[in-house]
């Protein structure tokens, strides 16, 4: 069952996660079990894959927000950086941090379903 200390141990800033929930932490945790399935994640792989920076910027910059709200910090630091990346429509392969971004999600998703 996802905990504080389950995601404390992934490298979560649950403190400061839970702040922004006023302290709730069935709230807090209910939003993090959530973020796997954000749609987000797969639109960014398909912009990406089709060479829309534009759109994959909008759907990186949507996930920068939901990660860094809850204080995801393995999961928000790779989505910072290609949405930075993406904010200047750099030519360059995004492979290795698409790759990152969704290895956090899965390993966030085993943590959920364990």
């Amino acid at each position: 069952m996802l905990s504080i200390e389950t995601l404390d141990n992934f490298g979560a800033k649950t403190s400061e996660g839970l702040k922004r929930c006023f302290g709730n932490e069935e709230f807090y945790l209910k939003l993090v079990s959530v973020l796997p399935d954000e749609p987000n994640f797969d639109d960014l792989k398909d912009a990406l894959a089709k060479n829309d920076l534009k759109a994959a910027f909008e759907y990186a910059h949507a996930l920068k927000g939901v990660a860094a709200n809850l204080s995801m910090t393995p999961l928000s630091r790779p989505v910072e950086e290609i949405t930075e990346h993406l904010r200047e429509m750099e030519e360059m392969d995004y492979s290795p941090l698409l790759a990152e971004i969704m290895e956090k999600r899965e390993e966030l998703r085993a943590l959920i379903n364990e």
